[in-house]
């Protein structure tokens, strides 16, 4: 059986593009906690849009959930456990999408380029993860 090769060092190109990516996703997914915390109208419309319930409760419960999840990806220690529970929260709401009808590539994929930006930025950030899954030879 043959050793196992550490990965190789991070470049400073790779490492802030992996800074970047992990960013715009922090950014967007702050900005969808911040409408589900206040809550704006459009996160309830859009909540009993979906078949879910339109009150502000509702609404916070998910804006706090995404906080914990995002706060997670964001700190460098707990990274991929927080990367691991926002592609369980983005897999419900591909679900859901798929459930309603949506159109596949502006609503139901979204959250799949999102979990790309989200792993590939943490890929190319974090030695442990490229350690962990090796993707060169």
């Amino acid at each position: 059986m043959p050793a196992t090769q550490a990965a190789p060092p991070i470049s400073k190109g790779a490492l802030w593009t992996g800074r970047v990516l992990s960013g715009l996703v922090v950014l967007f997914l702050v900005f969808d906690i911040v409408v589900k915390l206040i809550p704006l109208e459009v996160a309830l419309t859009t909540s009993g849009q979906l078949g879910y319930p339109t009150t502000a409760g509702f609404a916070r419960g998910l804006g706090v959930l995404l906080l914990v999840c995002t706060a997670l990806y964001a700190y460098p220690r707990t990274s991929i456990l927080g990367a691991i529970l926002l592609t369980g929260y983005l897999g419900g709401a591909i679900a859901t999408h798929v459930r309603v009808g949506s159109p596949l590539f502006s609503h139901t994929l979204f959250g799949v380029y999102l979990g790309l930006m989200l792993w590939g930025g943490l890929y190319l950030r974090d030695l442990r993860l490229r350690t962990l899954i090796p993707l060169q030879q």
